[in-house]
């Protein structure tokens, strides 16, 4: 069974006119998972706000309440392109704790859920320890790991991140740490948002080794993503994940206003069963996905609703 967390109250992050991380995007992705019927083949789930000590472990010092103390203030920008409302810090820490319940909802002892889509915002994967930056306040994925960890005695962790823009807040968090394996595939090169992600960027101390950056360049064929993707799981398979964690941002796709690599939401379907071909092999199929880029409405919608189908078994 696939969990299903999502909720309205993500329709109150409020970025202001014109920003791309809008709540259409929440709307419209919900509404393409009832009106294919997805969303009545998933188990919903409520569950509660992240607590502050879920943050602290992968972010620092007065982080969190240097953001709770904007948000009460009025909102405000976090940085130029990271808008809040007063609501916004509630939110993310709501957004947060859909990762950890479904952490706690697929490695659960005796649990039937093998897989769960956080259909959540705002985003997280550019979050560093120290920095909210590119629409994120907190790193949901970074939190969900760290609470497999410390929580549910985790060893082995893989990260996926297909978002088109490099994972940097992630890759930040988890650049020393030999358990965690960190895949990004990703836009680079030319000023391409946020500027990191080469190739190089392996890791360092004892992490060296546990980051892999697919750096492509504009104007990548279909069939050379797919392909590069599939040869660094191949890679990202020797790790022997324990649980499998996926950023699935759909900002790859043709036409996005923010990214664009070229990618149809058809696309989505085939990396979707490669990953979870590689969850089954490795770690009972245990693999937890949240929604992180995608800003052509129609575009998100339709690779939604790939993603998900291939979670529920369509």
């Amino acid at each position: 069974m696939t969990l299903l967390l999502r909720d309205p109250l993500f329709l109150q992050h409020d970025t202001g006119p014109g920003h791309p991380e809008r709540p259409d995007r929440f709307r419209v992705a919900s509404a393409v998972l009832d009106s294919s019927g997805l969303g009545a083949r998933c188990n919903p789930i409520t569950w509660s706000a992240a607590k502050p000590s879920d943050i602290a472990r992968v972010h620092h010092g007065g982080y969190l309440d240097q953001i709770a103390r904007v948000c009460e203030q009025g909102g405000g920008f976090l940085d130029a392109d990271t808008p809040v409302c007063p609501k916004s810090h509630e939110i993310a820490l709501y957004a947060s704790g859909a990762l950890l319940a479904a952490v706690d909802g697929v490695v659960g002892s005796g649990s039937a859920n093998k897989s769960a889509f956080c259909l959540i915002r705002p985003p997280g994967h550019h979050s560093t320890p120290n920095h909210p930056m590119g629409f994120c306040l907190y790193n949901h994925i970074a939190v969900a790991a760290r609470h497999a960890q410390v929580v549910h005695g985790i060893q082995r962790i893989l990260i996926v991140d297909w978002d088109v823009h490099h994972g940097n807040g992630t890759q930040d968090i988890f650049y020393e740490d030999p358990m965690v394996y960190f895949l990004s595939i990703h836009r680079h090169g030319q000023g391409f948002y946020p500027g990191t992600g080469s190739a190089g960027e392996t890791g360092t101390g004892d992490g060296l080794g546990a980051t892999r950056n697919v750096a492509l360049e504009r104007g990548t064929t279909r069939k050379q993503y797919i392909e590069a993707f599939e040869s660094a799981l191949e890679v990202a398979a020797s790790h022997r994940p324990e649980l499998v964690l996926l950023s699935a941002g759909f900002d790859a796709c043709r036409g996005d206003p923010v990214g664009d690599l070229g990618l149809e939401p058809e696309d989505y379907a085939s990396m979707t069963r490669s990953l979870m071909d590689l969850a089954n092999a490795e770690c009972g199929g245990r693999l937890v996905s949240m929604l992180e880029g995608g800003y052509h409405l129609g575009q998100l919608a339709e690779s939604v609703r790939y993603h998900v189908g291939e979670l529920v078994g369509d």
